[in-house]
């Protein structure tokens, strides 16, 4: 690992983990208490349509992800507020919706799409200066959010009519949230791909759920657990010449189960 850190490449994956984990491990936790987990990977599978637009019109395809992906948080929202259509129907419209038209620009696009693969499966070894930067505006815009607002995200997270009986905007509220899910996801997507983006913001607040109920002390278990899993994966997508999506991932499985593991095995030692 040592001999790694004098590469510039290396150097910026690991700054990108320790955002991304820090990211994840907010807007994740939402996710997991509001049960957000299919929406989630609804947007995921979407924002593909940005990434084969972008690709197609050889503009940023993190840029036209993003600009797809917002959209479609909002779109899902609005449809699953409205009575004539459930949730699940609105995530199906633009899950399908966005792989539809992601397959029809990458199709079209001349040539061959060598950012495709990163896009699906991860490299974070190819991030760039640009995405830290990014990264770090979403991971500071999230901090902030977070801090001004962690009780009306706790109410809405918990009981959304007892927040509503506050006074407290909760669709407006939801949406914001919304738009953070969806940047989190494509800011994501060259670390762990579409195929496995999901995982990130759901295995290591899992994992913290396991030795707590608290909504602040999951965020900062479930940030050191994402970063743990980010830095374990680093190094075997580095060494073993892996996809980095899938080595985070399976190293965040992993920890996961040790952990479940041992409490099982400590409850029935204390009984």
């Amino acid at each position: 690992m040592l001999e790694l850190l004098q590469y510039n490449f290396f150097q910026n994956a690991l700054i990108g983990s320790l955002l991304i984990s820090i990211a994840s491990g907010m807007i994740g936790t939402y996710i997991v208490f509001r049960r957000l987990s299919f929406i989630s990977g609804g947007i995921t599978h979407a924002s593909f349509g940005g990434v084969g637009i972008g690709l197609f019109l050889g503009i940023s395809p993190t840029f036209s992800a993003a600009v797809f992906a917002i959209f479609s948080s909002l779109g899902v929202e609005w449809l699953g507020k409205r009575k004539e259509m459930s949730s699940d129907s609105a995530i199906a419209i633009f899950w399908t919706f966005g792989m539809a038209v992601g397959i029809i620009f990458t199709y079209l696009t001349p040539g061959y799409t060598t950012d495709l693969s990163t896009y699906l499966f991860g490299n974070i070894l190819t991030i760039t200066a640009v995405d830290l930067y990014l990264l770090a505006l979403l991971t500071g815009s999230l901090i902030l959010f977070f801090l001004r607002y962690i009780s009306t995200i706790l109410s809405i997270s918990f009981d959304r009519e007892f927040a509503r009986s506050k006074g407290i905007n909760v669709s407006l509220f939801e949406y914001v949230l919304m738009i953070f899910i969806a940047l989190t996801i494509v800011f994501s997507l060259r670390m762990v791909g579409i195929v496995l983006v999901i995982s990130l913001l759901t295995i290591p607040q899992i994992t913290a759920h396991l030795f707590s109920q608290s909504f602040k002390k999951i965020i900062f278990l479930s940030m050191f657990i994402a970063g743990i899993s980010c830095l374990f994966g680093l190094y075997f997508s580095a060494t073993l010449n892996i996809p980095s999506g899938a080595s985070i991932i399976f190293s965040s499985t992993i920890i996961y189960l040790i952990c479940k593991l041992a409490k099982t095995f400590f409850v029935h030692l204390s009984k």
